[in-house]
């Protein structure tokens, strides 16, 4: 691999929150440990707080109660990691989860593995057992007499940063570690445990104010000078991902201005509009035929990745994929560049993909020969019109939702792992960024069914999750959404199975069952609250979309899907083939 590493610049200052991040505390006011916490994470930005009480974190979760942010209290612990992570995106200010001990701990984990890998900021406060009480079996005793320490407690894959608060003194030190951890770009996941009897503890320390300001990754001019040149060689293409979302209107007119084409990650939908004449199509998993034929046909000299790390669902690592003289890679992360492809020329460049955009269009002149763009290929796009019989085509289902709740409304749409991300990365067509959002990365079943929740308090408007029947069986928090009136809605893709999982099994010429017992999400809903309706004709579906829509609390759309036909999952089972394959 020809990896050429690029020294980096911080000479971009951005200021991180326009109050004081930390704070004095006054003689005449005594704060125990846990107000002084709910006070320190105030200060940082945190708005929101989501988690499930229990004994050993009531001085944590009174305190806060009694602070200006929102607390919500969940049904599961798991769910209320994934609607923080939702929230975060919704609102870009970290969000708390607050548990218990024991098994209020563990079970987070999944949902802030999912957080790790999605880039959020997110940050768990839970209890733990006394020092005088470890190892005596305690209730939910939580020491390293009982669970493991490394990964959970400390600072890992998990965790960018964890500790357990064993003293006041501590907290200073603690303060500044979490503040650099929210300050930095891309996500940041922190652990912060508190026994029980220091959170009830008096503050024996001031706090010293800290003013923080960000470093933001940028590049030389010699850089950019030597990225214009490559670009300016011959024809190259844009490959846009999620990391990129936040550089839309640069990337546009980076695109226009040099007549390049635009392709995208599965993550990465709408960022560069997908109506746009120079839009290719999304790559990898539920990706177009028309991105492949474009690299087959008009394969660019060299292709600028922005922000995505090029994995096996964006990719799949295909070397058809790979320009004739390699990648120039824009990534917050030096490691991730070269990564996918490690057989293609990189050239690698460690920076905020905005501010490398900014700086790359004033060295870029306008491409005045315009005429390669409208040979692109298109993507096709066929009008399906409602039949009279027979179960909702997931297909027919996706049209819909495009006009009533993309084209027709402001919501954002989230899609579940399975079946239901592979139809809407294919058939959803966004024009903007910030519209839709799917986990890709961790892809775990019950991420939106239960971030919706947070991605619709956070955004205050509509979040519509696409979800499975088997998701929603797993780990939804309808109820959640109901005690506090949350706009969110749920459309279920109801088959009875997990779909995507029989259907990949006998694609790799294997047996197994995968159904499950038909549920009504409509009964089950009503009985926690929440107003839903069941669609079972496809000319049924156009009325309950508008009904959602036009509901004020959380509604459930129930439609029973036809299982026999096959999303675009192709790709996906062509992988898992090659990897199940043996060579003696």
């Amino acid at each position: 691999m020809d990896v050429k590493s690029q020294d980096t610049q911080t000479n971009t200052t951005e200021q991180l929150n326009s109050t004081k991040l930390l704070f004095h505390s006054k003689p005449s006011v005594t704060f125990s440990v846990a107000e002084a916490v709910v006070k320190i994470l105030g200060d940082m930005g945190v708005k929101y707080a989501f988690g499930v009480s229990g004994g050993a974190i009531a001085p944590v979760w009174a305190a806060l109660h009694q602070s200006p942010m929102q607390v919500l209290h969940f049904r599961h612990e798991a769910g209320a990691a994934f609607a923080a992570i939702e929230a975060y995106f919704a609102s870009d200010r970290p969000v708390v989860v607050f548990t218990t001990t024991g098994p209020g701990i563990t079970n987070t984990l999944t949902g802030l593995l999912a957080a790790r890998w999605e880039g959020a900021k997110v940050i768990l406060v839970s209890a733990s057992t006394p020092a005088s009480q470890r190892g005596r079996w305690a209730i939910q005793e939580t020491s390293t007499y009982t669970m493991p320490s490394a990964g959970i407690f400390t600072s890992g894959q998990i965790f960018h940063y964890a500790t357990t608060l064993e003293c006041s003194h501590e907290l200073p030190e603690i303060s500044r570690r979490l503040a650099l951890g929210l300050a930095q770009p891309g996500g940041f996941v922190a652990h912060l445990s508190i026994p029980t009897n220091i959170q009830t503890s008096s503050l024996k320390t001031s706090l010293p104010r800290v003013n923080l300001s960000r470093a933001i990754a940028t590049v030389s001019e010699e850089t950019i000078a030597e990225c214009v040149r490559l670009l300016s060689e011959g024809p190259f293409a844009i490959w846009v991902g999620f990391g990129a979302r936040g550089a839309a209107k640069e990337i546009r007119q980076l695109a226009e201005k040099t007549g390049a084409a635009v392709i995208c990650s599965p993550r990465g939908k709408g960022i560069f509009p997908e109506d746009h004449p120079q839009f290719v199509g999304v790559t990898g998993f539920g990706g177009h035929q028309s991105v492949l034929k474009y690299m087959q046909e008009q394969r660019p000299r060299r292709v600028l990745v922005l922000g995505t790390r090029l994995g096996e669902f964006t990719s799949f690592w295909n070397p058809a994929m790979i320009p004739w003289q390699g990648f120039l890679h824009v990534d917050i992360d030096p490691e991730i560049p070269g990564t996918a492809y490690p057989s293609a020329e990189t050239f690698a460049i460690q920076s905020d993909v905005k501010i490398f955009l900014k700086n790359l269009l004033k060295n870029f002149r306008e491409n005045s020969d315009r005429s390669r763009t409208i040979m692109l290929p298109r993507l096709q796009r066929d009008v399906i019109k409602p039949r009279m019989t027979g179960l909702v085509r997931p297909e027919l289902l996706m049209n819909m939702i495009q006009q009533v709740i993309v084209d027709g409304s402001d919501a954002v749409v989230m899609a579940e792992s399975g079946n239901s991300f592979a139809w809407v990365i294919h058939l959803l067509r966004f024009t903007t960024p910030n519209r839709y959002r799917i986990s890709n990365g961790f892809g775990s079943m019950g991420h939106f069914v239960t971030g919706v929740v947070g991605a619709a308090l956070a955004r205050n408007g509509k979040a519509v999750a696409i979800v499975g029947d088997g998701a929603m069986l797993m780990n939804s928090e309808v109820n959640t959404a109901v005690k506090y009136q949350v706009p969110a809605v749920w459309i279920v893709l109801n088959d009875g199975r997990y779909n995507i999982c029989q259907q990949g099994m006998v694609y790799l010429g294997f047996e197994a069952d995968a159904t499950i017992p038909q549920a009504d999400f409509v009964k089950i809903a009503q009985g926690m609250g929440a107003e839903g309706i069941r669609v079972e004709r496809e000319s049924d579906v156009q009325v309950a979309l508008e009904k959602a829509i036009a509901a004020k609390g959380p509604f459930v759309i129930d439609v029973i899907i036809d299982p026999t036909q096959i999303p675009p999952s192709e790709s996906r089972n062509q992988s898992l083939m090659s990897q199940v394959a043996t060579n003696y």
